[in-house]
């Protein structure tokens, strides 16, 4: 669901928190979707072999949804443009990511968001991400079968 800003990004302006309920089928659907079939993100046992207490998010999950924030806030038209994370406590089963972002600069069409998502651990994923919101959106294309 977008809640796409009714006025012009402004540098300074911070986003609404997103939680994000982390479940073993998001990590374990994450990992797949991704092509990421490191045991640690769908083998309980593995994980634990490995030193952690149960299967974690891996990176490009957690990049998504960082990607899924930016787009939420700033509507359908969002174009990123660069997504720059940096993963530190891992998302386990039964945690809740806060994600929460500030604009740092703003360059005509083009914002840069500062990001952090957070768990009961601490920071999970820090980050930037630069997208454009175009003023006037080309309308959609036609559909060539005559749908609407």
């Amino acid at each position: 669901m977008s809640t796409a800003p009714t006025t012009a990004p402004t540098a300074g302006a911070k986003l609404p928190p997103l939680e994000i309920p982390v479940t073993r089928t998001l990590i374990v659907a994450g990992a797949i979707a991704s092509r990421d079939y490191q045991d640690v993100h769908h083998d309980a046992e593995s994980a634990r072999r490995k030193g952690s207490p149960d299967v974690f998010m891996n990176i490009l999950t957690t990049n998504g949804l960082v990607g899924r924030y930016i787009t939420d806030h700033f509507g359908p038209t969002a174009m990123l443009r660069k997504v720059a994370i940096r993963l530190g406590a891992p998302n386990h089963p039964g945690d809740t990511m806060v994600l929460t972002g500030t604009i740092e600069a703003v360059d005509g069409d083009t914002a840069t968001v500062r990001v952090v998502g957070a768990n009961a651990l601490g920071t999970h994923v820090t980050g930037t991400v630069t997208v454009t919101v175009p003023a006037n959106p080309a309308p959609p294309a036609p559909d060539p079968e005559g749908r609407s």
